[in-house]
């Protein structure tokens, strides 16, 4: 039996004793506080430290300290950590200002060959190089410090966010002057379309090139009730080539013209121009909404729109603005529809499957309208 302790006994009420045995057998209790909660319990019920050590799994200098707490500021100060602070802290805040000079530059500009910062690479060079400048709290300086120093900004040196240059000087006047487009085009929908024989027809024309023609090297498996309730595929894949769509869509009644080509080159596009004239009554005047690719404006293509004087109006997004195309919403809708986990056995059948899915958008068309007109704002 173990010896009793020369300290005095600890007296718990029955509600401290309900509280400690539900902490002392809780599974989502912490480590440290189920030790120190057994413990007290069994040094309240044995009075011996070597008992309670035993029990708690703990080492008696532990339970000593625990017990000791108890028996000086009460049970409830002993289950928990007493604040404190062994020294004062060293970093000053110049060797604070310093580090966060350096890590709003890139080791690039250190002659370091990464591109950006990561916590052990900033202290490697807050220890090498912060003592030379004059920061000798440095010295030491590990990960966690590095990482208390920038979180207090914060400042995420191994982090990137992605944003977009305004890289067209005109860009608010071709905005402005899509978006009159758009306008116009509602008008006009709003009033019964435009004339057949000398109205006015907008297109949205875009492409969407690198499409996959990936095939299965094994056959995919079907869902199994209560076992596998996705479809499950094989990771390896064969490569047969790459696609792009060259598509428009008819603002006035949603219909889409689409092809599927190994390439978007001049010729490519012509192709397309030339269904879209056909689909029109000679006529009327089609305006295309189009971005500045090379293959709308070359030389080859400009010798075919002046075949067709007066037919085709270009209006062209700015630089970096192919979101206020409408095809993109088309090719949004491909995606999600029919393109999104592909797999075909051969080039040839992911032309006539994208072709086929184009069939079956057309069978039930959906007029894309532009709802957002804020100029003020633009």
């Amino acid at each position: 039996m173990a010896k009793k302790s020369n300290r005095a006994s600890i007296s718990l009420d029955e509600k401290a004793k309900e509280m400690l045995e539900r902490l002392a057998f809780a599974r989502t209790t912490p480590v440290r506080q189920t030790e120190r909660a057994r413990v007290l319990l069994e040094y309240s019920a044995s009075g011996s430290v070597s008992a309670a050590a035993r029990v708690a799994k703990v080492t008696r200098a532990t339970a000593y300290k625990c017990i000791d707490k108890a028996l000086s500021m009460g049970w409830e100060v002993a289950m928990r950590d007493t604040w404190h602070r062994p020294r004062d802290p060293v970093l000053t805040p110049e060797a604070k200002a310093w580090v966060l000079s350096i890590a709003c530059t890139k080791p690039t500009d250190h002659g370091l060959p990464a591109e950006l910062w990561t916590m052990q690479a900033l202290a490697n060079f807050a220890r090498q190089h912060g003592v030379a400048s004059g920061h000798t709290c440095l010295a030491r300086a590990a990960k966690a410090t590095i990482h208390r120093i920038l979180a207090e900004h914060p400042v995420r040196p191994h982090k990137v966010t992605y944003y977009l240059e305004k890289r067209d000087e005109d860009f608010d006047r071709k905005m402005q002057e899509i978006l009159m487009v758009y306008r116009d085009v509602n008008l006009v929908n709003d009033a019964g379309g435009p004339s057949p024989a000398d109205g006015t027809f907008t297109v949205c024309v875009d492409e969407k090139p690198g499409i996959q023609a990936l095939a299965r090297t094994a056959p995919d498996l079907p869902p199994v009730p209560g076992t596998h309730p996705q479809v499950a595929r094989d990771y390896e894949y064969k490569r047969l080539g790459t696609a792009s769509i060259l598509a428009g869509i008819d603002l006035h009644t949603g219909h889409v013209f689409a092809r599927v080509e190994r390439r978007h080159r001049s010729r490519e596009f012509i192709g397309l121009l030339e269904d879209i004239n056909a689909s029109y009554p000679t006529g009327a005047q089609i305006r295309i909404i189009l971005d500045n690719h090379s293959a709308h404006i070359s030389k080859e293509t400009r010798a075919w729109l002046a075949m067709h004087p007066n037919r085709f109006e270009y209006v062209h997004t700015p630089k970096h603005g192919s979101w206020l195309n409408l095809a993109e919403c088309l090719f949004s809708k491909m995606t999600r529809a029919f393109l999104r986990h592909i797999r075909v056995a051969a080039w040839t059948e992911l032309k006539t499957r994208i072709l086929a899915g184009v069939e079956d958008m057309n069978e039930a068309p959906v007029v894309f309208r532009w709802r957002k007109f804020d100029f003020a704002n633009a």
